[in-house]
């Protein structure tokens, strides 16, 4: 019986609608993180005196600031894919469930 149930679930056009927006919208936002990451990584091994360079009088480095936006930015794409969850695939489930008769 449960296998009908699944076959059913996997069958619906918002169950598959669901899956390929959020693998897709996923996929990008992890590609974007990894560029970020990598393209910091890559200047730590290959350009450290453009990191070292100091940023006004202060004692701040080009390489504090982007490293803080490294993280800046991970909470920022955190929060786009959390907006998009709370709307868009929530949108989807509940079709799916109405669907579903659920």
């Amino acid at each position: 019986m449960a296998n009908i149930e699944t076959a059913r679930i996997a069958q619906n056009i918002h169950f598959k609608e669901l899956v390929h927006e959020r693998t897709r919208f996923g996929t990008i936002l992890t590609g974007i993180m990894l560029v970020i990451y990598f393209g910091f990584i890559g200047l730590i091994a290959f350009d450290k005196a453009l990191l070292a360079t100091k940023i006004g009088s202060g004692t701040a480095s080009l390489g504090l600031v982007l490293g803080v936006a490294v993280i800046v930015l991970a909470f920022i794409l955190t929060g786009i894919y959390v907006q998009r969850a709370n709307g868009r695939f929530d949108d989807l489930t509940a079709k799916l469930k109405r669907d579903l008769g659920q």
